[in-house]
């Protein structure tokens, strides 16, 4: 498998220490700018794309990998996490943000693509 695309992107919570919504958020900023029109110009199934997630967050045990490969639209997906990130917190008010970071990378055999 060849790598084609890989997008960053970072998202936060700032009220909820939610690591998940953070995670999913920088997701999204990673991918809400990408068009793929590769796919329909060469007639190849999406699905033979293989999506590789990666999130960094400072609680990576508490990222539900599950639910965020669920909102990914394309592709055979895996979604892990690893440490990283960032949380940061208010000294008035004892507040957390949790901040993440994503890197979204995109599979395809080459032979896919030649056909």
């Amino acid at each position: 498998m060849q790598r084609f695309i890989i997008e960053m992107g970072s998202g936060n919570d700032q009220y909820g220490q939610n690591y998940t919504k953070a995670a999913a958020r920088a997701i999204e900023d990673a991918i809400r700018h990408s068009s793929i029109p590769m796919f329909d110009t060469l007639g190849i199934d999406h699905m033979k794309m293989s999506v590789q997630v990666t999130v960094g967050v400072q609680e990576p045990d508490q990222v539900d990998c599950d639910a965020l490969r669920e909102n990914l639209p394309r592709g055979s997906v895996t979604v892990k996490a690893v440490s990283g990130g960032l949380n940061v917190t208010n000294p008035d008010t004892g507040n957390v943000i949790v901040i993440a970071s994503a890197a979204v990378e995109a599979f395809l055999d080459p032979e896919v693509v030649r056909g």
